[in-house]
């Protein structure tokens, strides 16, 4: 009778490839998401190297002595945030189970796994005042202040996250219609109503802008680079840092303070939750709800700093 050889175990890698290889094709996850997860399954492994257990045989404590020792950081790297925390916990809960599907595990060491609570800071947010100043910043016919204007209103207009706004195809954009179409995470895609401002400056951009940066290229991207290609998150980034500088805004915000700072004031002006969490593309309204907390402070604020009896000696 023949005699096989029993099949070799797998390596960590391969479990690592696998778990994203499910993550990316049947749940969707965007890029950024399955990247993040890698960068925190490989320091995972390089723990487990360090400790001489594997991947299978690990335990609870094996991964709370994980998370604890990226909460006390070390000689050479400062303690890891407890937002940050929270995903890495999440991340290997969610590859031991993906393990247990797989047949690889009958138990899961994850099951009573915690990471400190994320604490729910208040996002920073624009005044009224201080968005104009910034949306007015770029100035000029030339092609890069046109694309520039466009980009800043658009992002404000919409609440966009910065790889929604990089991502916008040509035809994502309703001018007619007033509408937008914007690519989430996990590729959920959303229509979110576009603003007069926003609308009269992109149909500039896409007149008189767009067509001297694209130039003879083909590309189906709305926000182009200074070559004609679509533009980087980093490109993005530096573009709304520097208009900060320009208006006084400096490191009081990035390209995501717009975002929240739509939210903010469509809040404010009487926008519901529901249609609130839609135009934002949140999966779940608690996620949306930061930004009543948020509207509950600046009120808190201007009655404090208004009424004559709200505070001692007054």
């Amino acid at each position: 009778m023949a005699v096989f050889p029993a099949a070799e175990p797998r390596s960590f890698e391969h479990h690592v490839l696998d778990f994203l290889a499910y993550l990316e094709f049947e749940r969707g996850l965007s890029r950024n998401t399955l990247e993040a997860y890698r960068s925190d399954l490989l320091q995972f492994g390089a723990f487990l190297g360090r400790r001489g257990t594997d991947v299978l045989a690990a335990e609870h404590a094996d991964l709370a002595a994980f998370l604890s020792e990226l909460a006390a950081g070390g000689p050479e790297r400062p303690p890891v945030a407890a937002a940050t925390l929270q995903r890495k916990a999440a991340c290997l809960r969610s590859f031991y189970r993906h393990l247990r599907r797989e047949g690889e595990l009958h138990h899961d060491p994850t099951a009573d796994l915690r990471a400190p609570r994320k604490s729910q800071k208040l996002p920073q947010v624009l005044s009224r005042g201080e968005v104009a100043k910034l949306l007015h910043a770029p100035r000029g016919t030339d092609p890069g202040a046109l694309r520039d204007r466009a980009l800043l209103e658009l992002m404000y207009a919409c609440g966009l996250r910065a790889s929604e706004a990089i991502g916008l195809e040509v035809g994502d954009v309703d001018l007619e219609a007033g509408v937008l179409r914007a690519r989430g995470k996990g590729s959920k895609e959303r229509l979110v109503p576009i603003g007069r401002e926003a609308v009269l400056a992109t149909r500039v951009y896409l007149e008189r802008g767009r067509p001297a940066l694209v130039g003879l290229r083909e590309e189906g991207r709305l926000i182009l680079n200074r070559r004609g290609a679509g533009l980087t998150r980093q490109g993005l980034y530096k573009i709304v840092q520097r208009y900060a500088r320009d208006v006084g805004l400096e490191g009081r915000m990035s390209p995501h303070t717009l975002r929240h700072t739509f939210a903010t004031h469509l809040l404010a002006g009487g926008c519901d939750l529901r249609s609130l969490q839609e135009m934002l593309g949140h999966a779940d309204i608690a996620t949306t709800q930061i930004y009543t907390h948020l509207s509950a402070e600046r009120l808190k604020d201007a009655y404090f700093r208004a009424h004559p009896r709200a505070t001692a000696g007054s």
